[in-house]
């Protein structure tokens, strides 16, 4: 398929339906809409069916039931949308059901901002909702990775039984960019969920549930979920280095947006003498800490930016120690650093 140039959010749509998706459940909140938008004229031509529930809440109920059923099926939020869609996550993440979540975030908290922001990381990424489960969360710093990322997004949680969050902001959802659709699923032509509730002719009904009023069988459930994490963080860590062969004088941490302004940063600082690069989260659940700690290890100075008041901050100290300075700039409200601001930060810190 050739290169179109697409609005981040339409991408993201297309993608899905590109993945397989039939099914989108949602409520429209801006800086996403265009989202919703999109599936709704696109679904009917792929005979897929696109429902405005009259909630967040409602929207996350129907997903469940969907996915239990074997469809694939996703929605799109912002923000306090996807707040919203906590408890019907945590129901998802319980029984064990793939759906994918897209959330454009906007600033915070409570009603906040349209405007573009990252504060969402520790609702996406330490759980969000009740109990203990993890999603499976992907950040994409481009148009096309949006694309990519969705795609990849319904074949892992397919694979793992379990939510995945595409976490993108504002900008990546606003910008136009062109995009390559690089595969095309079709869902008549997935592997058979044996596990969903499509009718018990034959053979033994199957249930899904998050129920289980013996304490003992809900202790041998979160194990085996914990499990499933486990396996997570060993098989599907990503991240990107720019600019990292041989030491460095500084070492940007940054995600999505705010990476693609380190880039232009680390490609400004050359002209100071300053020699820059950047390591990126993909991942951002299961995060890349070990390899993190291997890229800090070539850099004199770490420099972690995020549009937010420091939430992955805290996952880089985490993975670096104590024995590790690590300095930190971030923008808030939806509003966003510019490459000189990035720049004026490092030539600070190194000084």
């Amino acid at each position: 398929m050739a290169k179109k140039l697409m609005k981040g959010c339409e991408a993201i749509g297309e993608a899905a339906i590109q993945a397989g998706c039939r099914l989108f459940f949602g409520y429209p909140i801006t800086p996403q809409n265009e989202i919703p938008e999109y599936m709704s004229a696109r679904l009917p031509q792929v005979g897929g069916m696109f429902v405005q529930a009259e909630s967040e809440v409602s929207a996350s109920n129907m997903l469940y039931g969907a996915a239990g059923a074997g469809c694939r099926c996703f929605t799109s939020s912002s923000s306090p949308g996807i707040s919203l869609m906590q408890e019907g996550i945590s129901y998802i993440a319980g029984a064990e059901l793939p759906v994918v979540f897209v959330n454009i975030m906007r600033g915070g908290p409570g009603l906040g901002g349209i405007l573009p922001s990252q504060s969402d990381y520790f609702q996406a990424t330490k759980g969000g909702g009740h109990g203990d489960f993890r999603c499976l969360v992907l950040a994409p710093s481009t148009v096309q990775e949006a694309a990519d990322l969705v795609q990849l997004a319904f074949d892992l949680a397919d694979k793992y039984r379990n939510p995945v969050y595409v976490l993108g902001d504002g900008l990546i959802g606003q910008m136009m960019e062109p995009v390559e659709f690089k595969r095309t699923v079709n869902p008549e032509e997935l592997p058979e969920k044996e596990w969903a509730t499509t009718g018990a002719k034959g053979r033994k009904p199957n249930i899904i549930n998050s129920l289980y009023l013996d304490p003992e069988d809900l202790e041998k459930h979160n194990w085996k979920l914990k499990k499933k994490y486990e396996e997570m963080e060993k098989n599907e860590k990503r991240w990107e280095e720019f600019n990292l062969e041989g030491n460095r004088d500084i070492l940007f941490v940054a995600y999505g947006t705010v990476a693609r302004i380190a880039k232009t940063a680390i490609e400004d600082l050359k002209s100071k003498g300053i020699n820059a690069g950047l390591f990126r989260p993909i991942t951002l659940y299961p995060f890349p800490g070990e390899e993190l700690v291997k890229a800090a290890t070539k850099c004199k100075k770490i420099l972690v930016s995020e549009l937010s008041t420091g939430q992955m901050l805290e996952d880089v100290k985490y993975h670096l120690g104590k024995e590790r300075e690590v300095a930190f700039y971030g923008r808030v409200g939806g509003m966003v650093m510019t490459p000189e601001e990035l720049v004026d930060e490092a030539v600070k810190l190194l000084k």
